[in-house]
């Protein structure tokens, strides 16, 4: 695996016209429990992004990530700064129409559940107008816990473990998300959890994270070789 050719230390004419699949990364700033930075989700989909653009070979860039996304769920924990997903949308409209002037395809790498309605939307119409746009989830099978638990703090103790607060680290709500959705949708995070935690974190390991990281790159370099985008763009 070579080093990911990165959007951002390119001149124009090292990128030509229509030779280039684009993969960019979209995440959130917002609260990821006491003991996770508040820029979790992008980290985890902009490392996702350049390992997978580094194994798919020359012809892939990553893009610097685009990093608010629609978090309003999270709003009642300071450090949290949501566009919203009609912003969202737009921006993600706006940006593709763009980038797709040079670039054959383009892949948003998603990291925060909070935007897949404005992926659906943008990207759905995006490929109505002719464009080759897509998206993927940087996830694991069966999704892992929902927030700040198990799964994403295992991902950032083998991506940032610096940044861990390992002593601020209490089991959360662990009821299944779908349980709990109603009154997340009624009330936000904060109506289900006070801590902002879904899930449990004392559980996670680096050792755990390599293996989840890993899971995460083999899922995004599948999907983008089979390239096969369902109608509202999300490649299966």
């Amino acid at each position: 695996m070579g080093e990911p050719r990165q959007l951002g230390g390119l001149t124009y004419s090292q990128l030509g016209r229509g030779g280039t699949t684009l993969l960019v990364p979209t995440g959130s700033v917002e609260q990821h429990g006491p003991h996770l930075p508040l820029d979790t989700d992008i980290r985890i989909a902009a490392a996702v992004a350049e390992a997978a653009t580094a194994e798919l070979g020359p012809d892939f860039v990553v893009a610097p990530p685009i990093s608010y996304g629609a978090s309003g769920e999270h709003q009642g924990f300071p450090g949290t700064v949501s566009i919203g997903t009609l912003a969202l949308t737009t921006l993600l409209v706006e940006y593709a129409r763009s980038a797709c002037e040079w670039t054959a395809r383009m892949v948003f790498v998603n990291g925060h559940g909070g935007n897949v309605d404005a992926l659906r939307s943008a990207v759905g119409l995006l490929r109505v107008e002719g464009r080759e746009v897509a998206w993927c989830s940087a996830a694991v099978s069966g999704g892992g816990d929902a927030h700040a638990g198990h799964t994403e703090t295992a991902v950032l103790l083998h991506l940032s473990p610096q940044l861990v607060r390992t002593e601020e680290r209490r089991p959360g709500n662990t009821a299944p998300l779908a349980e709990l959705m109603p009154r997340l949708r009624a009330g936000a995070l904060r109506a289900v959890s006070d801590s902002g935690v879904l899930g449990d974190p004392t559980t996670a390991t680096a050792a755990d994270g390599a293996r989840l990281f890993d899971e995460m790159i083999r899922d995004c370099v599948d999907r983008v070789r089979r390239w096969q985008p369902r109608p509202d763009g999300m490649l299966r």
